[in-house]
């Protein structure tokens, strides 16, 4: 059985369900796996689910009965519209594309919340318990997270996005869910700030155990472990992973490459992990730098990337670092008070031998939107074009090279018809979408009053379902009864 440790070094090991409740551990760090197990043996010709259930038992085992997961493997993978569930595009010579949009959501995040989503549920059935997921959002995890968890068993859910950062589509897919254990909340700040209110939620003792907070978010690493599925997917159809092979990935909180990371680690052939970030480019600026440094969080045509401060990196750097747990923790520290702070050589060093990352500009995302129409007829969103731009300008004769498609064009119409003149349609099963009525609360950037506002809601969905959080009725629904919490709510 393999057991997580946290990357600052002061929180108990834990095991894989007790880590996947936890979320955040204790000391403020990130749980890793202690071991990291080597891939079994598969075939190609294996379903997504099948390959994801052998890949993913490793991490599980001990913590859930085989024939249960594999029913939450199963079932996780039923809602996505391709029966390949991350089908690969063919883009030219030695470039494709990973299309990573075809779940409930339009969005990567729906590979791994689907599962995470039944794993959470299952768990808290098996001890008689209940939680609360806390969750920040630049976009997309929000409604993935909404989607996975709208009226289960033992949970709610509250989530945090950006006012005003996010697409109208992205909004919409959150705000309009009408279920009893789903509370929305807008915050006047960035994702940055959003992330830090659930930080700060997890490390108050008294919060967290009073309001029993989860997370899914990519400091899960449940959401980790999923994603690893793909990159072994994409090097299995490619070439049976007899050669390496490289990803590009469009990246914000680090998560999604830094599933290829521990990919690699397994035994998928990977040669180089690219980085591709937009203007907030924090990432790229510290490869270059091998200093870590934030900068005002800037809008972008690529919202879900708005991010000055990665989480996930953090793994990172406690393997960079022989998983020294103090080292991370002083340099984290540093970072934060500051603003800055250079990474011993060495870690930097070892990181930059497996990872690249470059920059795209607004101006040069539409340019590869328009390109990629043109000349393949095929319509991106920004943060996809960003990744494929980078994927083509660092390019390696012989090796192919994979595109993550983070999600459908259709979630961001605006910045895709001002590349191309033509507007995506969302899929019929959304068409509806704008017309369906919003609910949300909006916020200023202060923990003590989102968290009066989810005491509030937990009351409200405890009072309604004794025994049962997703079992209250519409009437009892969490946005109404916080016009006490100072929030403003909003229907429309």
């Amino acid at each position: 059985m393999i057991n997580y440790e946290s990357t600052r070094g002061e929180a108990p090991p834990l095991a894989f369900a007790d880590t996947l409740l936890a979320g955040l551990a204790t000391d403020g760090g990130l749980y890793c796996p202690v071991e990291i197990p080597e891939l079994p043996e598969l075939d190609p010709e294996m379903s997504y689910a099948e390959i994801a259930e052998l890949v993913m038992w490793p991490f599980v085992e001990g913590s859930i009965e085989r024939e249960a997961f594999h029913t939450m493997v199963v079932d996780a993978y039923r809602p996505f519209r391709d029966d390949a569930v991350t089908p690969l595009v063919e883009l030219g010579a030695n470039q494709y594309l990973l299309d990573l949009s075809k779940g409930p959501t339009l969005a990567f995040k729906d590979v791994a919340l689907q599962l995470v989503g039944r794993m959470l549920e299952h768990e808290l059935g098996n001890r008689g318990g209940e939680a609360m997921v806390f969750a920040a959002t630049s976009g997309d995890t929000g409604s993935a997270a909404i989607e996975a968890l709208a009226n289960r068993n033992h949970l709610a859910i509250t989530v945090l996005h950006p006012l005003g950062r996010v697409s109208d589509v992205q909004r919409k897919q959150m705000t309009t869910v009408d279920a009893p254990n789903v509370m929305n909340a807008a915050v006047n700040g960035t994702f940055d700030d959003c992330q830090d209110l659930v930080k700060a939620a997890f490390n108050d003792p008294e919060l967290r155990e009073g309001l029993r907070l989860a997370a899914v978010n990519s400091i899960n690493w449940g959401r980790v472990m999923a994603q690893i599925v793909y990159y072994v997917v994409a090097s299995l159809r490619i070439n049976n992973m007899s050669a390496p092979i490289s990803f590009s990935v469009p990246t914000g909180n680090f998560g999604n490459v830094l599933s290829g990371w521990y990919a690699k680690r397994m035994g998928v052939p990977i040669d180089r992990l690219i980085v591709a970030s937009n203007r907030n480019d924090v990432l790229t600026r510290y490869f270059e730098t091998g200093t870590l440094s934030t900068r005002d969080v800037a809008p972008s045509l690529s919202p879900s990337m708005d991010i000055q401060v990665s989480s996930n990196f953090e793994r990172l750097l406690w393997e960079a670092s022989g998983r020294d747990g103090a080292a991370v923790a002083a340099l984290l520290t540093e970072f934060r008070s500051s603003g800055r702070t250079p990474v011993p050589q060495g870690w930097t060093e070892l990181i930059r031998a497996e990872f690249d990352a470059a920059r795209v500009s607004d101006e040069d995302t539409l340019a590869e939107i328009a390109r990629v129409h043109n000349d393949l007829g095929l319509l991106l969103d920004p943060h996809t074009a960003i990744g494929t731009r980078v994927a083509r300008d660092l390019a390696q004769s012989g090796v192919p090279m994979v595109t993550l498609g983070t999600a459908d064009p259709a979630k961001f119409p605006d910045a895709v018809e001002q590349a191309t003149g033509v507007r995506p349609p969302l899929p019929a099963f959304l068409s509806e979408l704008f017309d369906r009525t919003e609910q949300f609360v909006e916020f200023d950037n202060d923990l003590a009053t989102v968290a009066e506002a989810m005491a509030a809601f937990a009351a409200t969905v405890a009072a309604s379902s004794p025994g049962d959080s997703a079992a209250s009725s519409p009437g009892d629904s969490a946005d109404s009864s916080l016009g006490d919490s100072g929030g403003n709510t909003h229907t429309r």
